[in-house]
């Protein structure tokens, strides 16, 4: 099938004959232009060649892994990055997500699981709102950075400097998976990076001010040992 200029075109990297198989068959079905690689050194070069909307790559490969390939690409392109990983593989995954990559499916995998996060992460990287900007209006919340006021489906919601700036990273990066090393990093500085107790602490405030109400919505979701997830809902 031609590459798609309709839903975007996808770079799948994987040594696995199997697995390329099976995601160049999915992708292609739904619309999207596909091409593999084999390695990371391989994804490489296609790169020189050709501009993917999406990588999907598997973390252990031979030549060059997903974790040295994320690496590369980060250091010059802003591209969406999926990684692929086995259960029990949190530590290499933890790795690969603070080297760039947006998202991880671990294997074995559904369709409708890898097509959802897809297409989130192609949505992601269409410029919806201008972070440095005055104002985020995204899903259930407005958030003026000037007053430092936030509503949550029109309700005001009061919250400390720290609980603020927390929610201003998280929504700066919907539905991406956010580690705890780089949460910390980014709100308490580079030295706070193995005091994970402060996310714990700071997250259960911010889920007990933002999810109320007799059915309430989960707008943080926990990635277990790795991070969390930020949605801000529809």
């Amino acid at each position: 099938m031609p590459d798609s200029e309709a839903k975007g075109n996808i770079l799948v990297v994987d040594d696995e004959p199997q697995i390329t198989r099976v995601l160049k068959t999915t992708l292609s079905s739904q619309g999207y232009g596909v091409r593999s690689a084999g390695n990371g050194q391989e994804a490489l070069n296609e790169l020189k060649v050709w501009s993917p909307d999406l990588v999907i790559t598997d973390l252990r490969m031979p030549t060059m892994d997903g974790l040295e390939l994320c690496k590369h690409i980060r250091s010059h392109s802003s591209i969406p990055i999926i990684v692929l990983s086995v259960k029990g593989e949190e530590t290499i995954k933890v790795q690969a997500l603070d080297a760039g990559a947006d998202d991880y499916i671990t294997k074995p995998f559904s369709v409708n699981e890898l097509l959802a996060r897809v297409r989130a992460a192609i949505r992601r990287s269409k410029p919806a709102l201008e972070p440095d900007g005055p104002v985020i209006d995204i899903g259930d919340f407005h958030i003026d950075f000037q007053s430092r006021m936030v509503t949550v489906r029109k309700r005001e919601v009061h919250l400390t400097p720290k609980e603020f700036d927390l929610l201003i990273h998280m929504a700066k990066h919907p539905g991406k998976v956010l580690t705890h090393r780089a949460l910390l990093s980014a709100i308490w500085g580079p030295n706070s990076v193995e005091q994970p107790e402060y996310l714990r602490v700071f997250v259960g405030h911010l889920r007990k001010k933002l999810e109320v109400g007799d059915k309430p919505v989960r707008y943080i979701t926990t990635e277990p040992w790795i991070g969390y997830r930020f949605d801000p809902g529809d």
